[in-house]
C-alpha cells in the first residue's frame, strides 16, 4: 500500500468533483475546491473519520468493499478505479457483463478483416466464439449455424463428444488439458463471475474427463497453440495458432496458419476456391 500516493490521488479526485456533479446542493460558501470531505464519506458509506485517515496517510488498509464505494463517490474512470486499487494494494476486480464480452472491440475487427486468406475468429475468455473469416467457416462450419449453447468452444469439446472428429483421436489428450487450464486461469481472472462459474459447474457435472483436469488445477494461459484439423474435402490440415489478446483479455483473435514445411497452403488455397462445404461442427 502506498500511502502517500493513495492521499494524494484521493485528495486530488475529490477536488476535481462540484456538489452538482454529485447531486448535491452546491452550498453557500465553500472554502477548499471541489466536495468537502464528509460529502465523499457519505456517498462511498462510510465514516468522515475514516476517509480523513486515509487522505492523511494514516489510514488502515483499505477493504475491496471500501475502494469500490470510494471509487463510485468520486466518479473514477476504469483506469482510475483500477489505479486506485494498486495503491492501496489491492488487486483491482474486473467488472464483466455478458454484453460487453459480445461486443467485439474495433481492432480485433480490423485485423480479422484483412485476414481473408486464413482461419481466424474471435472468441471470448468464457469460450464463446464470437466472430469468424470465411474460411475458418469453411475449414470448422459456421458457428452462427449452431444453437446459442453449443458455440462455446469448452462446452462442445467436453459435453458434446461429436464435435471431437474433426480432431485426430491422438491430439484429444494435448487438447482436453490446454482447455481446462485456459479456463482456470479465465476463472481465476474473473472469480465472483456467476457465468464462469456455471459454466465451470456444468462441465464438471457433465464430464468426468474435465472434472479430473479441473482437480489438477492446472493454470496457462493459451499464447501459442498448434492445431490438426480433419476436413472431408482435403484431409488432414496442419496448423498452427497464434492468439492476439485484446488489451482487457477478454477477447482473443485466434489465427490458424499453415506449418511451415507442409502442404496445408495448398490444402487452404483449395477450399478458398470450393467454397463453403455443410461440414462438422465448429472447432475453430
Amino acid at each position: 500500500m502506498d500511502r502517500a500516493e493513495l492521499a494524494d490521488f484521493l485528495r486530488r479526485c475529490r477536488e476535481r468533483l462540484r456538489p452538482g456533479d454529485v447531486g448535491l446542493p452546491p452550498g453557500l460558501r465553500r472554502r477548499t475546491p471541489g466536495l468537502k470531505r464528509d460529502e465523499v464519506a457519505v456517498l462511498a458509506g462510510m465514516s468522515t473519520d475514516y476517509y480523513t485517515r486515509l487522505e492523511q496517510q494514516r489510514g488502515p488498509h483499505p477493504s475491496v468493499a471500501v475502494l469500490s464505494g470510494l471509487a463510485r463517490a468520486l466518479r473514477l474512470t476504469d483506469d482510475e478505479r483500477e489505479h486506485m486499487f494498486l495503491l492501496a494494494g489491492q488487486a483491482p476486480p474486473r467488472q464483466h457483463t455478458a454484453t460487453r464480452r459480445q461486443q467485439v472491440s474495433p481492432g480485433l475487427l480490423y485485423l480479422l478483416s484483412r485476414l481473408d486468406d486464413v482461419p481466424a475468429f474471435v472468441i471470448d475468455d468464457a469460450g464463446e466464439i464470437l466472430v469468424q473469416t470465411r474460411l475458418s467457416r469453411i475449414v470448422s462450419g459456421d458457428v452462427n449455424q449452431l444453437p446459442p449453447g453449443e458455440r462455446n468452444y469448452f462446452r462442445r469439446w467436453f459435453l458434446l463428444p461429436e464435435s471431437r472428429r474433426v480432431t485426430p483421436e491422438e491430439d484429444w489428450q494435448l487438447h482436453s488439458r490446454t482447455h481446462v487450464s485456459d479456463l482456470r486461469a479465465t476463472a481465476a481472472r474473473r472469480q465472483g463471475d456467476p457465468d464462469i462459474a456455471a459454466l465451470v459447474g456444468e462441465l464438471r457435472a457433465g464430464s468426468a474427463e474435465f472434472d479430473q483436469l479441473w482437480r489438477e488445477h492446472t493454470v496457462a494461459v493459451r499464447r501459442a497453440d498448434k492445431k490438426r484439423l480433419l476436413h472431408p474435402e482435403v484431409g488432414l490440415l496442419d496448423l498452427l495458432c497464434e492468439h492476439v489478446m485484446s488489451m482487457s483479455t477478454e477477447q482473443t483473435l485466434v489465427v490458424l496458419h499453415p506449418r511451415p514445411g507442409s502442404d496445408c497452403q495448398e490444402k487452404l488455397d483449395l477450399l478458398r476456391v470450393i467454397g463453403q462445404q455443410d461440414l462438422s461442427p465448429a472447432q475453430g
